[in-house]
């Protein structure tokens, strides 16, 4: 877990990430004959080697593994020599536990002098959290009510003048009239209310069908979304026959606000005279909680009211180099500063468990996460399936050719911080420091899970591109590679690119992308995600998903 670097990272061709990794990796495509300097070791490469892929730098045994980061990531199926790629079809996922680079209470806190007194602009609410948004929430209880949210969805942009789409609806009419020119049409001029960041609107495919602790869980998730920060106060939807009832629900939001501070209106269709009733006390609810959120504005708050969540999706051969430790160095500086981060997808952790139990601040934490992570496995091997699934297609064509490989990276998003507790599934995040949440690696499950126990900002590192978003907290895209910011300018909300071409260190970027994180919290930068509206919702139903 130690952002470790080997003495000869200044080699632009390709990178020993750390001191004991038996492989390196191609930041450039590197053909063959290629000789690579490795200390005192000249190795010529025996086969052209892709950028992002890793090669072994001494020959390798059947049964030997594969070391990067300073831990097991795979197991030689078959004799490698040295100067060859490392591939699929001479590698599998393997892990071994070994003596953790970190240890319990050795932490060293990096300097955040140039943050001392540093505050957001943050929405305050009655029971003493602060919101980096402030939106009014529409959710129904049961996939039913799916299509009374979406003409809700539809009647509230138009009656707000505020539809996310009308460029492209403006663009398909014309397109289908023939016109060569395409004006954008302008937004309205002057908003209805000013400290409101929107209405968002919840869809699933959950609420009955299922078990009851699927019922549950989905209850439980919605009271988070519901009790939030980010969120002013919620129009609920029932059916009224489902297994996800209105009191099931009612019971997991008095848990997270025992007070009744949040305002809360539950409408069941059954019980209404008629659907347009039901819309019309919909709407009502509605334009009353926004004329009600518009009355609370932004005031300063100190950084540490800040919880980032940290999540990859589509993660390349960079991303466990450049995007993924920058998070993590951004995370560490939060928690330095009294914040909280908090780091999902327990699949992408599994390789890396000795490394997170190190660092779990006492043994009952530590006891928690392994239990976790051991109850999910075996939950997926009686279906099956096993952690080693977990990388893509798209990740294994990237260099990311096991699991451990992938965890390995992606672990680095969580920092060097000690681990202060560990969540289960929709559990609320309730105390500071970095904290560890049960989710699976499917991106927008995870990023879901993140905001449902609190996250109230997420930074959503990615290699190959994942245009995705959340409906209550801000998400900000940081791309591992410049080219993917060029060519997804749209999407990437920051590059990391310029650690591996050796132009800018991964302190220097950590400041500038903490900074970018106060402004989206302030209000003061939108990410892209939320200009292109994309609000991805996606329960995590408590079968196997990884």
């Amino acid at each position: 877990m130690t952002e470790t670097i080997a003495s000869d990272s200044s080699q632009l061709d390709s990178l020993r990430v750390h001191a004991a990794d038996n492989v390196r990796v191609a930041l450039k495509d590197l053909p063959a004959g290629t000789t690579v300097v490795d200390g005192d070791l000249e190795l010529p490469l025996a086969e052209p080697i892709r950028h992002k892929h890793k090669f072994s730098l001494v020959d390798l045994a059947l049964g030997e593994a594969v070391i990067m980061y300073g831990v097991t990531v795979g197991r030689a199926t078959r004799p490698i020599p040295a100067g060859t790629a490392i591939t699929v079809d001479n590698t599998e996922h393997s892990t071994a536990t070994t003596v953790p680079q970190a240890k319990r209470g050795e932490w060293h806190a990096p300097d955040v002098s140039a943050f001392t007194g540093a505050t957001f602009d943050g929405y305050h609410r009655p029971d003493g959290k602060v919101g980096t948004a402030n939106v009014w929430l529409v959710v129904p209880l049961v996939f039913c009510e799916n299509r009374n949210i979406e003409v809700l969805r539809q009647c509230v942009a138009d009656a707000l003048g505020e539809d996310p789409y009308r460029d492209y609806k403006h663009m398909a009419r014309a397109l289908l009239h023939g016109e060569s020119v395409i004006q954008p049409v302008l937004p309205a001029s002057e908003r209805l209310f000013p400290n409101v960041d929107g209405v968002r609107f919840l869809t699933h495919t959950l609420g009955c069908g299922g078990t009851d602790d699927d019922a549950q869980a989905l209850c439980q998730l919605l009271a988070g979304y519901i009790c939030h920060p980010n969120v002013a106060g919620a129009t609920v939807l029932s059916l009224g026959c489902q297994k996800a009832q209105i009191e099931m629900l009612k019971a997991a939001v008095a848990e997270r606000d025992p007070q009744g501070l949040r305002p809360v209106h539950y409408l069941e269709q059954q019980a209404s005279t008629s659907e347009e009733a039901l819309i019309r006390d919909a709407l009502t609810t509605i334009f009353d909680g926004l004329a009600l959120a518009n009355t609370v504005e932004r005031a300063p708050a100190p950084l540490s009211a800040l919880s980032l969540g940290v999540e990859c999706g589509g993660s390349d051969g960079f991303s466990g180099l450049s995007a993924n430790p920058l998070v993590g160095a951004v995370v560490d500086r939060l928690v330095a500063l009294g914040g909280s981060g908090i780091l999902s997808e327990f699949p992408e952790l599994c390789g890396v468990e000795h490394e997170l139990m190190a660092r779990c601040r006492d043994d009952s934490v530590a006891e928690r996460f392994r239990s976790l992570m051991e109850a999910y496995q075996r939950h997926a091997a009686r279906v099956g399936a096993d952690f080693s699934m977990n990388p893509s297609p798209g990740n294994i064509r990237d260099g990311l050719i096991t699991d451990a490989m992938k965890s390995a990276g992606a672990a680095k998003k969580g920092g060097d911080s000690p681990v202060v507790g560990v969540l289960d599934y929709t559990e609320p995040q309730t105390q500071a420091g970095l904290n560890l949440l049960c989710t699976p690696g499917n991106d927008v499950e995870s990023t879901t899970a993140l905001a449902g126990s609190g996250a109230n900002l997420i930074l959503f590192t990615t290699g190959l591109g994942t245009p995705t978003g959340n409906p209550i907290t801000p998400v900000l895209k940081i791309s591992s590679n410049s080219e993917l910011a060029a060519r997804m300018g749209d999407v990437i909300d920051f590059d990391a690119g310029s650690i591996i071409r050796g132009e800018a260190s991964i302190n220097e970027l950590a400041e500038r992308l903490l900074r970018l994180c106060i402004d989206t919290a302030s209000g003061r930068y939108r990410p892209h995600a939320v200009r292109l509206a994309q609000y991805d919702f996606i329960p995590w139903k408590r079968g196997v998903s990884l």
